[in-house]
């Protein structure tokens, strides 16, 4: 009895605190209708809505911290905040918004802070624990620290006059050593600005046009005129040369020589693609799964990202085991992370994946021939032996389903957009997935794919260092990693998928020859039958790319691996899309427009194919007695 009072005092306890916490923010952010929410996953703010990450019943002090934390930042960027000026100078290249959107919010704590000492205090403990919890005292290279991490950091510095937390400390110093040519007079100006919103987001376009990431805000007027006419000549040359430009730009740039450059490519394109439907009548399926040395693997290899695609340089491309990537205690604290999260949604995806493995073991159950003249006797019938011990037909046997061994590669889209509340429902509905189906006998894999760097890496450096040749195609550094091989039993992978929430990982996502891969390592499987789920949540996306090619690029080469996936009867292909209609890629395709709906989506499709009556793929049917 003490042990439930104890329990019910906790509960109350915690439910007060939430109300408080409301209450506070609701005060401070000036907004009486705002909607409060605790919810696992990052907090996040709206006009309307503030989502904060939920304390647990015991609330302990470093919980408590985070929690005020989260509120007191969320209620002054609702006060101190125009999300319109803000968008209007919002880069466009994934890295600088992250780098911008974290200046944006130094500026928010630090200017409404100032006069409220207790909200400092929490921002302060909040800061503290996120840079203990990042392991920032154990970085030792520049590197290691995310960009927008350390500028925001520098930022904060400079803004307030307080040091970062000590635990930064020597990390931050070796950016301080090495800040880039304007960063430093860049920092003044933001700290000059701090009180306004323009002048301070074009200081912040000042220090990304410093570190590369973006153009100041005078270079891009200056473009705009330069597209409009007004300039044009060297000026413009040497400003490309500098900038790679956007996607974007490219597209509405049209300059004659980029137009002919793109209509020699479509043309090459399209003689490559007859000539593959050619080679793939000729050659039919023959040989199709069969696995072969280094050179043949090579041949596959590009033979499925396809002639019309090049990759300047595969010198700096890596597939890496998950626990490669950071150590086993920063490993343990993500998955510890990931397994908070995963509370939270345990039970309404549980019944999903229980459902799915009653039909699996159903399908895998085996079963008794009865009235047999030979065998084990039959129970059932003793009254039958004693009455008549010559009667025959009284014996049964057991005989197995026809369950085809089968293996299932889940392929995880690891590009920034996914970062937040996609990536943590994608890592936890991979992590059920993988427990429920190994419990059926049902191997899974589980990968993810981005790049080692944004803008291009040592693949762009390599093609500057080699005077920029024209159509170079690829050209950022692939990073494929393996959380779960699928020999690797669930409880020895299980700490990797915590990966997928360190701060960094995620980056530029190109989709085609990650697909190539995961196929590549399918079709050397032994099992009989191969699943291939593809989860995503946007178009394939390169800045580095798709400044020097056309618009299409790697999305035209995206379909063309589909189409080659799809076409060859060795591996079922299926996608989901988080927000992102990938049914136009995709023969078999689900999209959904909320992350909470992926795992019941998995499981949903999942079981689409492993229906007895339903699954029909590839021309052959799951048999089960």
């Amino acid at each position: 009895m003490s042990g439930s009072g104890g329990n019910g005092d906790q509960g109350g306890r915690s439910e007060a605190f939430k109300r408080a916490t409301a209450g506070a923010l609701r005060a401070i952010g000036g907004q009486k209708d705002v909607q409060v929410t605790f919810q696992a996953g990052p907090a996040q703010v709206s006009e309307t809505k503030v989502r904060l990450p939920p304390p647990s019943r015991s609330l302990p002090d470093a919980e408590i911290a985070r929690v005020r934390g989260a509120a007191d930042s969320a209620a002054l960027r609702l006060r101190h905040h125009d999300s319109a000026v803000h968008a209007a100078r919002t880069p466009e290249p994934r890295e600088a918004r992250e780098v911008y959107d974290a200046l944006e919010q130094a500026r928010i704590e630090v200017v409404g802070s100032r006069h409220m000492n207790g909200v400092a205090a929490n921002l302060r403990a909040r800061l503290d624990l996120e840079c203990e919890q990042g392991g920032y005292a154990r970085m030792t290279r520049r590197e290691q620290l995310p960009t927008a991490t350390a500028l925001a950091l520098l930022a904060r510095e400079r803004l307030d006059g307080t040091p970062a937390p000590e635990t930064a400390q020597a990390v931050l110093g070796l950016w301080r050593d090495s800040l880039a040519e304007g960063a430093d007079s860049a920092l003044d100006a933001l700290a000059a600005s701090k009180d306004d919103q323009n002048a301070y987001a074009r200081a912040a376009r000042r220090l990304l046009a410093a570190y590369d990431l973006a153009e100041s805000e005078g270079d891009t007027e200056e473009q705009d005129e330069e597209e409009e006419g007004s300039e044009s000549g060297e000026d413009e040359e040497e400003s490309e040369s500098e900038q790679p430009p956007s996607p974007q730009q490219e597209q509405g740039r049209g300059a004659a020589d980029q137009t002919l450059s793109a209509e020699q490519e479509d043309a090459s394109a399209g003689d490559a693609e007859e000539q593959d439907e050619t080679e793939h009548e000729e050659g039919g399926a023959e040989g199709e799964d069969r696995p072969g040395g280094p050179q043949q693997e090579r041949q596959a290899n590009q033979a499925e990202i396809g002639s019309a695609y090049r990759v300047f340089t595969q010198e700096f491309d890596e597939e890496i085991a998950a626990e490669s990537l950071c150590d086993a205690d920063e490993l343990s604290r993500l998955r510890q992370q990931l397994d908070q999260q995963l509370h939270n949604m345990q039970g309404v995806v549980s019944k999903l994946a229980n459902r799915l493995q009653r039909k699996l073991m159903a399908q895998q159950t085996r079963a008794w021939e009865f009235d047999q003249e030979e065998g084990i006797l039959d129970a059932g019938r003793l009254a039958r032996i004693v009455v008549n011990p010559l009667l025959s037909l009284s014996y049964k046997h057991e005989r197995d389903t026809d369950f085809r061994d089968t293996v299932v590669t889940l392929l995880l889209d690891n590009s920034g957009s996914m970062r937040g509340r996609p990536i943590s429902v994608a890592a936890m509905c991979g992590d059920i997935l993988a427990r429920t189906l190994e419990r059926c006998g049902v191997k899974v894999e589980i990968l993810g794919f981005t790049t080692r760097a944004w803008k291009g890496g040592h693949s762009r450096e390599r093609w500057v260092a080699a005077g920029k040749p024209r159509d170079p195609g690829r050209l950022n550094d692939l990073r494929h990693i393996v959380y779960k091989a699928a020999d690797m039993p669930w409880r020895r992978a299980r700490r990797n998928l915590g990966l997928m929430l360190r701060e960094g990982l995620l980056k530029e996502n190109i989709d085609g020859e990650a697909l190539a891969w995961a196929h590549r390592r399918l079709r050397v499987r032994p099992e009989s039958r191969r699943i291939l789920m593809v989860i995503s949540d946007g178009a394939p996306v390169d800045d580095s790319t798709l400044s020097v090619n056309s618009g299409s690029y790697l999305e035209r080469h995206l379909r063309e691996v589909i189409a080659e996936i799809e076409k060859s009867r060795g591996v079922e292909l299926i996608a989901i899309g988080i927000g992102h209609d990938v049914t136009r890629y995709y023969r078999r395709a689900v999209t959904i427009t909320d992350a909470e709906e992926l795992g019941g989506t998995m499981l949903a499709k999942l079981s689409e194919l492993f229906d007895e009556k339903g699954s029909r793929t590839g021309g052959r049917r799951l048999r089960a007695a």
